[in-house]
């Protein structure tokens, strides 16, 4: 849905607005056949006076209330198009309505002083029409002022008479100059402004934004190709209906928005919504704003431009999970040195007192759980500063697809991995290189793979896969050679969507036994490389997605790394 190449009226009416001056004929036409009806009515019973006149008076006023209504429903209720022909209509009216005013007005012989009226008409008509239009009008004016006010009232033909025909053709020569010279402006000034409409037409068509017009009664005025795009409905059939029905549907934000500025004149500023169409929720940014319109020709106008904002909501909600890490770090390793040395202490201990003589079986069998204990804290705080010690210690080109193959090798040969349950891997060597820790991204690999396993129902299949990253991965990074992906995909049950946004926490975990650390690590080993993890769950599996920057195209590995693997579960 394009927006029209043409000049609107309202845009030509800093030159000039034929519908305005047509109006403004009507009432100076009212004004002088009220007038002229009013003087016959005061004076009609005056045994003086012409009663044809008073005749000829009443008969102008009847037809100028005829013809000025006819007009006006045609001109204003009807809302048609005001071509030559209506205007050559009304200065042909207003020629006869002056000369019945001046035959009415012509006193003992003597012209009338209302004669300057046809200067009115004439000057009007060379505005509305072309320059040979005027001239005609003043000719045809002329001709009745001739015919009037010397072969019906007999007045002499006198040179003011000839004076006063000479005005009337200087009036329409130069009203017709002056015409032609403003139309020469507005055609100079309506191309630029058709230029810069099409400028405009062209931005928001391309524009990444959706835009949508309503007016009062809801139906859409304007829709740009985004627009139509985002909401998934062709808006070109639905130009001049009801949309806001549809929009309360689809994105109820959007509607809603819509509604309070068009009805209650409530602009809407960095609002935010959603729109689910195709089984498919967006997040979008909205802004409103209204046009009041002058009540006559425009009504009030709401517009919205909205736009998909789920990219930039994701990489925030990044963002934040990584600040979030950040201060569970930096606590876990503070409580862990505080607990360790004490647990330590407290094991050996127990440890010694376990074997006094004094000792009886009760107090042995008390100190070996207390001592199974604080290796099990042991174990759980060597952990916690395993995830607190994330750090990368060592940059040098790594090759993505070998350390994935690695990786897919040592996962599927884990104890950890059910029966049936195989990890296959799709990776080319020495085409996607990143800069990094080795062992870091390989401990991150293997806990993602690990993971995938442990989700895999019995004869399922994980399997990893390193390539390009995806357009939608990289909206909102700045990767100066670009990125690669590594995906890790299962076959289990899915991810229930209650709990995906707490999967990246500390300490969060589904699995017996668990310390809900593992992929925590994971999520703070991609970052420390300036990297991102997504995740993607339904019923038919789960896919995990790391984007990580890739290196320069000089650089590559020096060697086949060889890893070593600690777990997280």
């Amino acid at each position: 849905m394009r927006l029209p190449t043409r000049l609107l009226d309202e845009e030509r009416a800093f030159l000039l607005d034929p519908a305005l001056l047509v109006r403004w004929v009507y009432v100076g036409r009212l004004s002088v056949a009220g007038a002229i009806f009013l003087a016959a009515v005061l004076v009609w019973q005056n045994p003086d006076t012409d009663g044809q006149k008073v005749l000829v008076a009443t008969l102008a006023f009847v037809a100028c209330l005829i013809v000025t209504g006819a007009s006006v429903l045609y001109s204003g209720f009807y809302h048609r198009a005001l071509r030559t022909t209506f205007y050559y209509l009304q200065a042909i009216f207003d020629l006869l309505l002056v000369t019945a005013v001046v035959h009415v007005t012509a006193t003992n012989g003597n012209p009338s002083q209302f004669a300057a009226l046809y200067i009115l008409v004439i000057a009007t008509s060379s505005l509305l029409l072309p320059v040979g239009g005027g001239l005609l009008v003043a000719a045809l004016g002329n001709v009745m002022y001739v015919a009037d006010a010397i072969w019906s009232v007999g007045s002499p033909f006198t040179i003011a008479v000839w004076l006063q025909l000479g005005v009337f053709a200087i009036v329409a020569l130069g009203s017709a100059y002056l015409s032609a010279k403003v139309k020469e402006l507005g055609a100079g000034t309506e191309a630029e402004l058709a230029h810069v409409r099409l400028q405009a037409a062209d931005i928001l068509h391309n524009i990444r934004s959706g835009i949508v017009t309503i007016d009062e009664m809801g139906r859409l005025l304007y829709a740009n190709p985004m627009a139509e795009q985002l909401l998934a409905i062709d808006l070109e059939m639905t130009k001049g209906k009801d949309i806001l029905g549809r929009l309360r549907t689809i994105a109820p934000e959007l509607g809603e928005s819509l509604e309070r500025a068009v009805t209650r004149r409530d602009r809407t500023t960095r609002g935010e919504g959603m729109i689910a169409v195709a089984g498919k929720r967006l997040s979008i940014g909205v802004t409103t704003t209204y046009t009041d319109g002058d009540g006559l020709r425009t009504d009030r106008t709401a517009t919205a431009i909205f736009q998909d904002i789920s990219d930039h909501k994701r990489m925030e909600a990044l963002r934040l999970r990584a600040e979030r890490l950040e201060g569970v770090a930096e606590l876990a390793a503070s409580l862990a040195h505080e607990i360790k040395n004490p647990l330590a202490s407290i094991r050996s201990a127990v440890e010694q007192l376990s074997r006094s003589p004094f000792s009886g079986n009760d107090e042995k069998t008390l100190a070996r759980l207390v001592m199974r204990e604080s290796d099990r804290l042991s174990r759980l705080l060597s952990e916690f500063l395993d995830f607190s010690r994330v750090r990368v210690a060592r940059v040098e080109p790594i090759d993505l697809g070998a350390l994935g193959a690695s990786a897919a090798r040592l996962a599927d040969a884990s104890p950890n991995r059910p029966d049936g349950v195989h990890v296959t891997s799709d990776a080319e060597r020495a085409e996607y290189i990143v800069d990094g820790d080795e062992d870091l991204l390989h401990r991150a690999v293997f806990n993602l793979l690990l993971n995938a396993i442990q989700a895999s129902p019995e004869g399922g299949n994980v399997h990893l896969a390193v390539g390009p990253a995806l357009p939608e991965h990289l909206a909102g990074t700045r990767y100066e050679h670009g990125a690669v992906m590594l995906t890790v995909t299962d076959c289990g049950a899915g991810i229930p969507t209650e709990i995906r946004d707490r999967l990246f926490d500390p300490f969060f975990t589904t699995k017996p036994g668990g310390s809900g650390l593992g992929l925590a690590v994971v999520h703070r080993a991609i970052d420390a490389h300036r990297g991102l993890v997504f995740l993607d769950s339904s019923s038919a599996g789960t896919r995990f997605t790391v984007v990580l920057p890739r290196a320069e195209p000089s650089r590559r590995p020096a060697s086949t790394p060889t890893y070593s693997v600690a777990v997280l579960t």
